[in-house]
């Protein structure tokens, strides 16, 4: 065969290539995932969304293009970063606790946007209601029935009658549990002693600010604390007041208990999600949801350390004791 003669088979060898390029970079999806801050529960949540995402048939490397930034607790840096990713274009956004999702919901109103570890998404203004949005978000909250938590809390120390609380007052899932508790506590026969953290290092001196003042300290899901649990768990052993929180990674980090939620259930619950938008469901007709997946952690020494004993009731009721 001459020349000329191959010259068109090369052609549709050449095209037939481009083609199938085509589809493959047609069928790669993006998502950025932003945390305010890295501490084990919200990084549980990332690494449960990649988990997740993987199941549903897109995997970092293959067909999905994968990129996590950390806003590293400052707010400014979250709006860098929401801005950013927002440029990028990704075909969805997990922003991962409140002023992270604040920050990416402010950037954009056409990017998909799924937020995660969000107590409160109507306080927050994320979205309107728990119904669907109708907007570009949707999202999965890490709201908890605050009257199961303070049984904990009754059950830890049953005589406890003033429960500190250190939150910081900038953040909204925090500022909402504080205003519950206002309420739910005075019911119980309790009342609300609070101390204001604005920054992860102001949580140690907040906390001994709380010393003498209070019988129990209950940690919500207040991110500045969580990112330096260790400097609550020192003024805890020191003082001799039980921390009592509301998710089970801190328990690991010296918590005497917590009924809360498995924040890599949480992830994948949430990748679950952003996978529904992957394959073409609109954000904003997916209704926001809720884990109902609580699960009860005790830890025994720590509970020593910090000046109580749990009852074995309270320890064989548990869904793990942490040695």
């Amino acid at each position: 065969m001459n020349i000329k003669s191959w010259a068109p088979v090369g052609a549709v060898v050449v095209l037939a290539i481009a083609s199938l390029t085509g589809t493959a970079v047609a069928q790669e999806k993006s998502v950025a995932v932003t945390a305010i801050v890295e501490h084990p529960a919200l990084d549980a949540v990332r690494d449960g969304v990649q988990a997740a995402l993987k199941e549903a048939g897109y995997e970092s490397g293959k067909n999905l293009k994968w990129q996590y930034q950390s806003a590293q607790g400052n707010t400014g840096t979250a709006a860098q970063i929401a801005r950013k990713f927002v440029g990028d274009k990704p075909d969805a956004i997990v922003a991962i606790a409140t002023p992270s999702a604040q920050a990416v919901v402010a950037a954009t109103k056409t990017v998909p946007v799924v937020f995660s570890a969000v107590t409160d998404p109507v306080a927050a203004k994320l979205v309107p209601s728990w119904e669907a949005s109708g907007t570009n978000v949707t999202g999965v909250s890490d709201l908890l029935a605050l009257d199961k938590q303070m049984d904990l809390v009754k059950q830890v120390v049953p005589d406890a009658k003033r429960v500190g609380m250190v939150y910081n007052p900038g953040e909204a899932n925090s500022v909402v549990v504080v205003k519950e508790l206002q309420k739910l506590l005075p019911t119980m026969g309790m009342t609300l002693v609070e101390a204001a953290a604005p920054r992860s290092v102001d949580v140690s001196s907040a906390a001994r600010s709380l010393v003498g003042k209070v019988d129990v300290i209950y940690t919500s899901t207040d991110n500045n604390v969580v990112s330096a649990y260790e400097a609550l768990v020192k003024v805890g052993q020191d003082a001799k007041i039980p921390l009592v929180a509301s998710d089970t990674d801190s328990v690991k980090r010296g918590a005497v208990a917590a009924y809360g939620i498995n924040y890599r259930d949480l992830g994948e619950q949430t990748g679950r999600v952003v996978a529904r938008i992957l394959k073409g469901e609109a954000p904003g007709s997916i209704k926001p949801e809720v884990s109902t997946k609580l699960e009860l952690f005790v830890n025994p020494v720590a509970a020593q350390k910090q000046g109580i004993e749990l009852s074995e009731a309270l320890i064989k009721s548990a869904a793990e004791v942490v040695k």
